[in-house]
């Protein structure tokens, strides 16, 4: 059985730690206020950009001569996979999600017989799927020295997105993310971003417009597709950005609550000890004074 010091010592550490746990809390959750509106604010123009492209492939007229952007090469032999995760721990099980939808995915592409090549985006990311899969990653960025993403970053991983589909080093390209729902809730996303896909099952009056090119279509489209791979990317920072708060706002409230069980536990603890140590005294001094 541990010694009164030692109760004491254990009780004072897990009070430090319960401090630590409450104060990242609360600045998750002054981060998580803002990050949330840039989340919402940059939705709409992601989707709208989105439903012009599929506007613009609606009407286009030569398929074999449109952007390899829009159509895709005609193959679905290999497939790229953008892992977006975050550089940093303590968010409860926002990276594991993110990794899980992606090994899940990663299973039945090979399983298919097809090939793999992974991008990751994140620290954390690399480091959950380098243990089975790191043969197959081809590329890696963080951003552990920024205070903050911008659509540079975005940018810049788009760039080396599209250089790699340019030399044909893939076919198929998808980014797997985190979507904000709410600080309790981030759901794990799979989005095909090369050949754009169109996931509207029903006709969508947004995505049935008649467009004039001016300039020529193909010219159009060869500016405007490579921007959206940026954009879309940029957007999964943005919710990647705020569930990563939302994640670790909930996983601090909780550590929180759990040390000041364990602190109640040890007070109990150390209380019993120190009760059985005094009685054990009085039971000596007793006897000690019987005996004369």
């Amino acid at each position: 059985m541990p010694s009164l010091d030692d109760l004491k010592k254990r009780i004072s550490s897990v009070k430090s730690t319960q401090k630590i746990t409450k104060a990242m809390k609360m600045v998750a959750a002054a981060k998580l206020r803002r990050a949330q509106e840039n989340a919402e604010k940059g939705r709409p123009f992601s989707e709208k950009m989105n439903n012009i492209i599929l506007n613009l492939s609606n009407s286009v007229t030569d398929k074999e001569n449109a952007s390899k952007f829009l159509v895709g090469t005609g193959q679905d032999n290999v497939h790229l996979c953008v892992v977006i995760t975050a550089d940093r721990g303590l968010c409860g099980g926002f990276n594991s999600n993110i990794c899980r939808l992606a090994k899940n995915y990663f299973e039945k592409i090979l399983k298919e017989g097809k090939t793999l090549k992974i991008f990751t985006v994140g620290s954390k990311g690399h480091d959950q799927l380098k243990r089975t899969y790191n043969s197959y990653i081809i590329e890696k960025v963080d951003f552990k020295g920024f205070k903050k993403i911008t659509y540079k970053e975005a940018e810049d991983v788009g760039n080396k997105i599209i250089k790699l589909f340019r030399d044909l080093k893939f076919d198929v390209c998808k980014i797997f993310y985190n979507q904000f729902k709410n600080v309790m809730t981030q759901i794990p996303q799979n989005q095909q971003i090369i050949p754009i896909e169109n996931n509207n099952n029903e006709k969508d009056k947004s995505v049935d417009n008649f467009y004039e090119f001016e300039p020529e279509e193909n010219e159009i489209l060869d500016n405007l597709l490579p921007r959206n791979i940026s954009t879309q990317i940029f957007k999964a920072f943005l919710e990647n950005a705020a569930s990563e708060q939302g994640s670790r706002m909930t996983a601090m409230d909780s550590a929180t609550r759990n040390a000041g069980d364990i602190v109640d536990k040890l007070t109990i603890t150390y209380n019993r000890s120190r009760q059985a140590v005094i009685t054990k005294e009085l039971i000596e001094i007793i006897s000690g004074a019987e005996s004369l």
